[in-house]
């Protein structure tokens, strides 16, 4: 519930979170109590004969927390919460599409609707266990909010956060144009998406090795923080020499990832056991084509991944530091990324090192982590600016001349 609120994704009072236990008891968050400094002592178990225990009353919305575990055996944690854009769909009466990008789909499924009802209210409860018993697991409440489950509180949570980014990815979207689902033959394609690795004995790691997994780890970790990357999706790497790199690991939490999670993939192996991102073929492509590139990210920030899933432009010409920057930023259309051959290398480079992925988040490149990290982070506000200028007027780039002056004045060579 701290993670919820700190990212603004609930309120002091609003939402609520369960697990269930084997024996049927449910522990749940209380009524009346602040979100923002919740602590263990304050959460309420309420046994299976219906007694309880605890310093505070059971959230009002118990009876549907109830209701949905009575329903759905399989889930076994619940996440209910008021996020600004899947608030903004239930009061519009809609749910978000989910195609919008692979993980997406594949995190969160379809979505399904519930009818209003008197919050807290046995009604309520009926609505949202008639919408979970369909089999989904992300049910928006129609003038309410979102409720999602999960077999564990962290799935639920991923799926949650994954829901909420793409409902505010989508209305991003629509103030830049029509925005483009992904087909079935598209999403069967990014599933077929595969790692493949040989296998290399575990070595010690050098001093060289260990300060780059720090600094890759604490950088993971603040995009996460700046809201750059989501839990379930975002993979960053660094290179180690001319043939190895570290790479975030698949399938691992990216607010919690530890410096021992990151992979060293080598000559295109890795130590058995241990899984790197699916992009690492895509990474290994790119540190082999362009040498002088020392680190790579395949991010999701909401602005910039808006632009990836529209045919609109992302003009980076805004202001000095953007173009400079983030040069002209390029498009690579879907699905290149998964390929098994080497084509995603040719549509980035240190003089291009921003591109889009159509229906895919971003591909930012750079000498240094510092290096990458920091044109992720010009690429989404100036995404932001973009839009935000939408409802002000006209955009007005910086003109070729003023961008020959720029390149002249501050332009290194790409070994530099």
């Amino acid at each position: 519930m701290e993670r919820i609120y700190r990212y603004r994704m609930t309120t002091t009072s609003g939402g609520n979170l369960s697990i269930r236990e084997p024996n049927g008891d449910i522990w749940i968050t209380p009524a009346r109590v602040d979100k923002g400094n919740l602590v263990r002592n304050d959460i309420v178990c309420v046994h299976s004969d219906g007694t309880v225990e605890g310093h505070h009353k059971p959230s009002s919305e118990f009876p549907f927390h109830r209701e949905i575990y009575r329903c759905r055996p399989d889930i076994r944690a619940i996440v209910h919460a008021h996020p600004v854009a899947l608030v903004a769909f239930s009061i519009c009466g809609q749910v978000p599409n989910t195609r919008l990008f692979p993980q997406a789909r594949s995190v969160c499924g379809s979505v399904d609707f519930a009818n209003y009802a008197l919050p807290g209210s046995e009604q309520l409860a009926h609505e949202i266990a008639v919408a979970f018993a369909k089999g989904g697991h992300c049910v928006v409440l129609e003038n309410h909010g979102v409720v999602v489950g999960g077999s564990s509180l962290t799935e639920a949570y991923q799926r949650f956060e994954t829901l909420e980014f793409t409902g505010k990815t989508i209305v991003k979207a629509r103030m830049l144009g029509e925005v483009h689902y992904l087909t079935d033959d598209q999403l069967a394609r990014s599933a077929r998406r595969r790692i493949g690795l040989g296998d290399m004995p575990a070595l010690p790691a050098t001093s060289t090795e260990k300060e780059l997994r720090r600094q890759l780890c604490e950088f993971v970790q603040r995009g996460y923080r700046q809201r750059l990357l989501i839990s379930t999706e975002g993979s960053f790497s660094a290179r180690l020499d001319r043939d190895s790199f570290l790479i975030t690991p698949s399938q691992r939490d990216r607010a919690t990832l530890e410096i021992e999670d990151l992979v060293l993939v080598q000559n295109d192996a890795c130590v058995p056991g241990q899984l790197p991102s699916r992009a690492s073929r895509a990474h290994r492509a790119i540190y082999q084509a362009h040498p002088y590139v020392r680190s790579i990210v395949f991010a999701h920030p909401v602005n910039a991944t808006a632009f990836s899933v529209t045919k609109h432009k992302l003009d980076a010409r805004t202001i000095p530091e953007s173009y400079l920057f983030l040069h002209d930023v390029g498009r690579v259309p879907f699905g290149v990324p998964y390929d098994t051959d080497t084509s995603i290398a040719k549509y980035v480079s240190l003089e291009s090192p921003a591109t889009l992925l159509e229906g895919d988040g971003v591909l930012v490149v750079g000498t240094s982590i510092l290096d990458t990290f920091d044109r992720l982070e010009v690429l989404e506000t100036t995404a932001e600016a973009i839009i935000n200028s939408r409802a002000l007027g006209q955009v007005s780039p910086m003109s070729n001349a003023v961008i020959q002056e720029l390149r002249a004045a501050f332009e290194k060579p790409a070994t530099c």
